[in-house]
């Protein structure tokens, strides 16, 4: 017996003594694994932001001890020339790992990994007050609202107050970033001037809340859920309340203050060429987004051919419904958005029909998108209808992912501000583009897929391929069978039309110097959408310069994979491993997925098992 306990004792001295090798190795020196080092900082990334550990969930339960749900990051510019200096070091450390010591996966994630890293770099040394932190539709002040109300949890008390010290944080983190637009200005770098004038609105309406603030009721409706006493609640909603006015109100009150006294040297101009170094700054922002090497230039004319093709297709149908030859079709498209027949009537109910309207078409399309793969994402999806703080200047929908822990699930948000942004026609390509089989699928099957490594679920992702893979979606839909009509169909093509015209409309303005209201007009003339949606698409291109164009060189990426692949493989092409090859490695640059692509024909020429 004594025998026996002494292995024990040195089985697990030996233990404890390799993890402190482990640790040693992992944190002081190179690690021997690249996967291990990516984890490693990725993990300290994610420590590093409270909000990232909310948003994931798993890590609540300890939240008595690290105190994430009542914390901001509050990012000092200290604090960003530290994380240069460290991207500086991880380069190193990545270009250090020899190919011949890595795995085929670790090949791959040491590409991504550089390529992100690189574009960091490029971005603090050349760009680094490039950015309108405060804009119309993803500003700070406005994503700070958005995780309050639907990423914080109140499930209990603690929560509860959790969420009331987050709001007495939040004058520190308005003073963060306006010490970061200080620095702008001395650079010489403003919005445009619209943006100035939504941004100036926007807080002044937040400012103005009383009772109706959507803090307050959002905690009012979340306290009440959970069954808190009343004398509870309210002595923690005039806590609530004393918070939104000597700190938020405070923090907001001095971005207000810094807009309105910069205001006349609002930037005249729209495009991002009109900054300094703005071509250099533009072709970065193609690169990040797009993940290849077009010029601007490239992209614009393959946008003008894409227009072409898409408008020629559009016509065919418009004349086999009846409709008049010789009218242009971005008119034909403009009269249907206008038709009664496929809008809402504007009653107090309008948002609820249209948003269950939406939930019965996400259900309808995993049932019947289900044939087309091999596995199927457990997390659920659900509708809502933007903020109303936020709805005039938000696009038509966009997507949040599900917590990790499934305790939140995925959410399609419709922009239901305008009746004519959503003419039924064309609400099904946008389910399917915002939630199945588009982005709520595949952000979906990437969080659950343990097969990969930490970095490749969570620590790289790009707009090429979630929305190249999103708009691609849209055509799936059509293929499966999922459309109603040749009206439906109008509304897919529209749908790519507008993203084949962003691609015309982004290097018009960033790299052409077009105004706004040219790519205004431009948009409105070929795609026939509403004037709020044609606005408003505008002026997010104008303060996410690139962004818009990962939609359709993505999508025109993962085709042209498909399309080689089934010309190469013959009968061998099976449509759900492609999907599967696709969608099973993470969210990749468009030259990595085109490697993997690669890899999978020549395996499946050699009738090789799938790895």
């Amino acid at each position: 017996m004594k025998s026996i306990l002494q292995k024990v004792k040195y089985s697990v001295v030996l233990l404890l003594v390799l993890l402190l090798l482990y640790l040693a190795n992992l944190f002081f020196m190179r690690p021997l694994l690249l996967d291990h080092f990516l984890a490693k900082e990725l993990i300290i990334e994610l420590v590093d932001s409270p909000e990232a550990l909310t948003s994931i969930g798993l890590f609540d339960a300890l939240n008595p001890i690290t105190g994430h749900n009542s914390k901001w990051s509050l990012t000092t510019l200290a604090d960003e020339e530290t994380d240069y200096q460290e991207s500086l070091a991880r380069l190193e450390v990545l270009q250090g790992y020899q190919t011949d010591e890595l795995s085929d996966d670790e090949k791959i994630s040491q590409a991504i990994a550089v390529f992100s890293t690189q574009n960091s770099i490029t971005g603090f040394e050349s760009f680094r007050f490039h950015d309108y932190p405060l804009n119309q539709i993803g500003g700070a002040h406005l994503n700070l609202l958005e995780f309050m109300t639907d990423i914080h949890p109140i499930r209990n008390k603690r929560e509860a107050e959790d969420f009331i010290a987050r709001v007495k944080l939040l004058d520190e983190v308005s003073e963060n970033l306006l010490a970061w637009l200080e620095q702008q200005q001395e650079a010489g770098i403003f919005a445009p001037e619209f943006v100035y004038d939504h941004v100036i609105r926007q807080l002044k309406e937040i400012l103005a809340y009383q009772d109706q603030h959507p803090l307050r009721q959002v905690f009012k409706d979340k306290t009440t859920d959970i069954g808190l006493a009343p004398e509870v609640i309210s002595a923690l909603s005039d806590d609530l309340g004393q918070a939104i006015d000597e700190h938020l109100n405070v923090g907001y009150g001095g971005l207000l203050n810094y807009l309105e006294e910069t205001y006349d040297q609002a930037n005249q101009h729209d495009g991002v060429w009109s900054l300094p170094s703005g071509d250099a700054y533009y072709q970065l922002r193609l690169r990040a987004s797009t993940t290849t090497d077009y010029s601007p230039e490239a992209i614009h004319q393959l946008g003008l051919s894409e227009v072409e093709r898409i408008t020629l297709r559009m016509r065919v149908i418009l004349n086999d419904l009846g409709y008049d030859p010789g009218r242009p079709v971005g008119l034909l498209m403009n009269d249907l958005n206008e038709n009664p027949e496929f809008l809402y009537d504007d009653t107090p109910d309008r948002k609820a029909l249209v948003v269950s309207d939406f939930n019965k078409m996400v259900e309808d399309a995993q049932v019947k998108i289900t044939a087309y793969f091999n596995r199927m994402p457990e997390a659920s999806v659900i509708v809502k209808a933007i903020p109303e703080y936020s709805e005039e200047t938000q696009a038509g929908g966009y997507y949040m992912q599900p917590s990790l822990d499934g305790s939140r699930p995925g959410v399609f948000y419709a922009n239901l501000y305008d009746i004519k942004q959503t003419p039924s026609y064309s609400m099904q390509t946008l389910a399917f583009h915002e939630a199945v089989p588009g982005h709520h699928l595949q952000i979906a099957l990437n969080m659950e897929n343990e097969a990969l490594s930490l970095y490749r679920r969570f620590g790289y992702g790009t707009s090429a391929f979630s929305e190249g893979w999103a708009l691609y979606a849209e055509k799936l839909a059509v293929e499966a069978g999922l459309l109603n009509n040749s009206y439906d169909e109008l509304g897919v093509l529209q749908s790519e039309l507008f993203r084949a015209v962003r691609l015309v409309v982004d290097t018009g303005i960033h790299y052409k110097k077009w105004s706004r209201q040219t790519a205004i007009r431009y948009m409105k003339d070929m795609t026939g959408m509403s004037d709020t949606e044609v606005r408003t698409e505008i002026e997010r291109y104008i303060v996410w310069p690139g962004q818009a164009c990962s939609y359709k060189m993505g999508m025109l990426k993962i085709l042209e994979m498909r399309e080689r692949a089934r010309s190469e493989l013959g009968d061998l092409f099976d449509i759900r491993e492609f999907h599967s090859v696709i969608l099973d490695h993470g969210q990749p640059p468009m030259f990595i997925l085109d490697i993997l692509v690669s890899n999978w024909i020549a395996r499946k020429k050699l009738n090789e098992p799938d790895v």
